[in-house]
């Protein structure tokens, strides 16, 4: 009620004049007064809850693709010379194209390198840990008897595990491992088949693998011509659980 009779205005006081002077003539019948005071107090109510509302002046929030009107839309943006713009992550785009003859000749040539690793380094690896161990054991023993027994003894060893599986290997397979021979070993093959046969031996050996483009002799350099060996040899063995913790013994 306090609010309706503080908020009347001009129009709305005379009404009520007038309903307070008929109401003392008693010039309308009850029923009339009655119903004009009704809508006086209508119109003051309305009045008064216009004055005590506040106006909201906020634009429509409206749901757009299915998206509820509380929903809130996280967008990353960058600053890029003092402007913030939006910031978008695009798909991956893949380009290829056909290889060349020479990139597709080189992609068969790498591929047959690692495979030839791959299948070679089992052997190589077995093949130097006899050798290493063999050194290790002739160090001191200076009789050429005892020498020679051991060392025919292991070759019997060696070969027995070897023969058959060896005798897969294409000639290129050969080759690769008689490099990681040489890489487990610290010696070529050429040095080696000298200290356990014969010089005589080696030489013949090496004048039969010359006419297969191979050489007895090479060398293995992990850092320069044999990087890419070196690649692949650390990939069988993180494959493996191989290490290279066991050190090289050459022959003496």
């Amino acid at each position: 009620m306090l609010a309706i009779l503080t908020n009347i205005n001009g129009y709305n006081f005379l009404i009520l004049i007038l309903f307070i002077e008929l109401y003392k003539k008693n010039s309308l019948p009850v029923k009339y007064l009655y119903c004009i005071l009704c809508s006086i107090c209508f119109i003051l109510n309305i009045n008064a809850q216009q004055a005590t509302s506040p106006i909201n002046h906020a634009a429509p929030i409206i749901a757009i693709n299915n998206i509820g009107k509380f929903d809130t839309i996280t967008s990353q943006a960058i600053i890029y010379q003092g402007d913030t713009i939006s910031l978008k992550t695009l798909d991956d785009v893949y380009v290829s194209c056909r290889l060349t003859a020479a990139r597709a000749y080189a992609n068969k040539q790498y591929n047959r390198l690692r495979n030839a690793v791959y299948v070679t380094y089992p052997y190589a690896r077995r093949a130097g840990a006899v050798m290493n161990d063999i050194n290790e054991k002739l160090i001191g023993v200076t009789d050429k008897n005892i020498r020679k027994n051991y060392i025919k003894t292991r070759e019997q060893e060696l070969k027995k595990e070897f023969t058959a599986p060896l005798k897969e290997l294409s000639i290129y397979q050969g080759k690769v491992l008689m490099k990681l021979i040489n890489r487990e070993t610290g010696s070529n093959c050429y040095e080696i088949i000298k200290e356990c046969k014969s010089a005589t031996t080696a030489r013949f050996y090496q004048t039969v693998i010359f006419f297969f483009d191979g050489n007895l002799k090479q060398s293995y350099n992990a850092d320069t011509d044999d990087a890419t060996i070196e690649k692949f040899v650390k990939e069988v063995q993180r494959m493996y659980g191989y290490t290279d913790d066991k050190p090289k013994i050459k022959a003496v």
